[in-house]
């Protein structure tokens, strides 16, 4: 009979953790494991995990980066209560390795599972590993990296270009055939993006004169949605505007140039579904992480990148009306883009643990 494992998840708050370590799970899952999440009550994971069927145990933890003296000292303490917990829940449960993608909330059930010498294996998404991943890298047993640079945080010999979990529809997706109307996709995340929601809004006159040439996808996010809602509407420019796209590989698929962010999740799946992109990193993502993955993106020739201060109406509609006009870059961005996905990023992933897991034991 085959051996089955315990394994512990870290890491949570937005969806870009969360969904990632979901992956691995269900794969790990599929093959007869056992799959324990960590994390806290207000972040992504307090509603997706419970809807995938897994187990998730709550600590108190705080983010120690960007915040006052005072929330540093109380997140501190409560580090390290969460640490002394995960601690003992380590030894009862002795799991067969911890899998983290970093964050605040990895750091108590990595420290704990350090402290009892069980293994630790990480996945770094972004170009630059975020805090928790650079303090412990001397100590893990594998970092599953998502870009070539990222491998010199870790020592030698223990860091394997896995790529990100992506979901297989983005990897399925055709190359657009350049018809009427050039589609944009414009989205901030889930949650939006308050500079991308008002470069679009002072687009939409020039936009508008373009009549059907052009057609309009906007993800606002929800907190923004009725505040762009009534002015897209009146605005006369084709196309839609939504607060949150489920099926986002059938946006992708619509889509001539896509216009977002550049966490982690993103532009993996800019490399998953091939396509040409304007990124526009968040300027305080902690570590200047989202430059970092646009950079690397833009030195493929898969991407432009424009900073957040530089992103205005003008911009984007120069842009827009530039790249329109010139399929054959397009196309080419998009197969450098597409040179820079990595399948069976999960199913790796969980050969990796369980691979761990059986020298371990």
């Amino acid at each position: 009979m085959p051996d089955k494992f315990l394994f512990v998840m870290a890491g949570g708050g937005t969806g870009g953790h969360v969904i990632p370590l979901l992956a691995v799970a269900r794969e790990l899952r599929s093959r007869g494991d056992d799959c324990i999440f960590v994390g806290t009550e207000r972040g992504a994971e307090a509603r997706l995990v419970p809807a995938e069927g897994f187990r998730l145990e709550f600590i108190r933890a705080g983010g120690l980066q960007g915040v006052s003296v005072g929330r540093k000292i109380a997140a501190a303490f409560e580090l390290v209560f969460a640490t002394w917990n995960q601690f003992r829940k380590m030894g009862s449960r002795r799991p067969a390795a911890v899998f983290s993608l970093g964050g605040y909330v990895a750091g108590p059930p990595v420290l704990g599972a350090l402290f009892r010498r069980i293994p630790v294996v990480v996945m770094e998404p972004n170009a630059v590993p975020g805090l928790t991943n650079r303090w412990i890298a001397r100590y893990v047993r594998l970092a599953l990296i998502n870009f070539p640079e990222t491998a010199r945080f870790f020592p030698a010999g223990r860091a394997e270009m896995t790529g990100l979990p992506v979901r297989e529809e983005f990897f399925h997706i055709a190359p657009h055939a350049g018809t009427v109307p050039f589609t944009v996709l414009i989205t901030g995340g889930s949650q939006g993006a308050l500079t991308l929601n008002r470069a679009a809004r002072d687009a939409w006159p020039k936009l508008r004169e373009l009549g059907d040439a052009i057609y309009v996808i906007h993800q606002t996010g929800s907190l923004h949605f009725e505040e762009f809602r009534i002015g897209f509407e009146t605005s006369g420019v084709n196309g839609e505007i939504v607060p949150f796209i489920t099926d986002m590989p059938s946006a992708y698929a619509r889509a001539d140039l896509v216009i977002c962010r550049s966490g982690a999740g993103a532009v993996s799946e800019l490399a998953a579904a091939g396509k040409p992109s304007v990124l526009i990193p968040y300027p305080f993502a902690a570590d200047d992480h989202q430059r970092h993955n646009a950079v690397e993106f833009r030195n493929a020739g898969a991407a432009l990148l424009v900073s957040n201060a530089e992103w205005t109406g003008g911009r984007m509609f120069e842009i827009i009306q530039q790249l329109s006009g010139d399929r054959g870059r397009l196309h080419t961005m998009g197969e450098a883009a597409r040179s820079l996905a990595h399948t069976g990023a999960a199913s790796r992933a969980a050969d990796i643990l369980e691979g761990v897991a059986r020298e371990s034991r």
